[in-house]
């Protein structure tokens, strides 16, 4: 039985981060956090783009017109939705999943969610490198997982194996 699973190489290639300026207090962390995760993935600097946009509302048009491009081989998208007193939060945040859904079965290229929804702001900063970790770190993480799980995929493909 052959297996295809989790590679920690990754291959050449440039990533992409589309970042919410939206609780950009936030998403700044979250940035930081992807930084590290794909510096310890093997990305310098000079193979991540960084791409800022209005809010989580522009996250999947976003992405997908960058991964249009074919030059990203993985993207991250980084947001911060945070429930307010009317039910613009509950649109915002199932659009921007399902819009970031959409982009990644239709290119074909992964993109990590690094999007968070909470309730407050505290809940948020805890989830952008406070004691729930860095989703920002998460995301990238997965995106690359995802991408170099991918290529294993491809090469057995070709290969015939």
């Amino acid at each position: 039985m052959a297996e295809v699973s989790r590679s920690d190489r990754s291959a050449p290639g440039r990533v992409v981060i589309v970042v919410s300026r939206f609780n950009e207090g936030v998403t700044r962390r979250l940035l930081e956090g992807a930084m590290t995760a794909l510096a310890d993935a093997g990305y310098d600097e000079a193979h991540v783009d960084v791409v800022w946009v209005p809010g989580a509302w522009e996250l999947p048009m976003s992405v997908r017109r960058v991964l249009d491009t074919k030059v990203y081989r993985a993207a991250v998208a980084l947001g911060a939705v945070i429930r307010g007193e009317t039910p613009h939060f509950d649109y915002i945040c199932a659009e921007a999943a399902r819009g970031l859904g959409d982009t990644a079965r239709a290119t074909g290229i992964p993109v990590g969610f690094g999007v968070l929804t909470c309730d407050t702001l505290a809940h948020a900063m805890a989830r952008a490198g406070g004691d729930a970790g860095n989703k920002g770190a998460e995301a990238a993480a997965a995106a690359i997982e995802t991408a170099n799980t991918l290529d294993q995929v491809d090469r057995r493909a070709a290969t015939g194996n």
